[in-house]
């Protein structure tokens, strides 16, 4: 575990430099990730990793269609949930989103936005009603104001559990 650590710090100070995550890096945290397993449950631990990994990325494939998430998000959180035990995959995937839903909230107060994107939500809210299904999120562009690194509280969330909260 303390190898996923290292690995999502580096893609935690990658992404926020960046404003993207390496795939070399999301295939080197998998690698590990499968080994860590490999070497900790034998060969049922590669198919608890992947099966892990695989869920969580799926669940999330709705955000990234709709452009709400990165595709290096979405693969840095599978990557990273394939470690953990599978009673506690789906706890670290919520608390790695609630946190970066925290820290949206706290930009909007921040940047003094909040009527303006909630004005962009309900607007996303009316097109999906009249065009009857999922539409892309309409875009924010490079506006760091507007985004949420989600390696940022991927890291977090990790902390979080190595220290016990969860």
């Amino acid at each position: 575990m303390a190898v996923l650590g290292l690995l999502l710090a580096a893609a935690c100070g990658v992404d926020y430099w960046k404003r993207k995550i390496p795939n070399g890096l999301l295939i080197l945290i998998a690698a590990a990730g499968v080994a860590f397993r490999l070497s900790r449950d034998g060969p049922a631990g590669v198919m608890l990793y992947l099966l892990g990994a695989a869920a969580v990325m799926g669940l999330l494939y709705f955000l990234f269609r709709t452009g709400t998430l990165g595709a290096g998000d979405v693969k840095l959180l599978g990557a990273a949930a394939g470690y953990f035990p599978f009673g506690k995959i789906f706890i670290f995937s919520f608390i790695s989103m609630l946190i970066a839903a925290i820290i949206s909230l706290v930009k909007l107060v921040v940047n003094r936005n909040a009527r303006e994107r909630l004005r962009v939500f309900w607007g996303y809210l009316e097109s999906i009603a009249k065009k009857g299904g999922l539409q892309p999120y309409p875009e924010t562009g490079k506006d760091r104001r507007l985004s949420v690194c989600l390696s940022g509280p991927i890291l977090f969330s990790f902390l979080l559990y190595m220290g016990g909260v969860y």
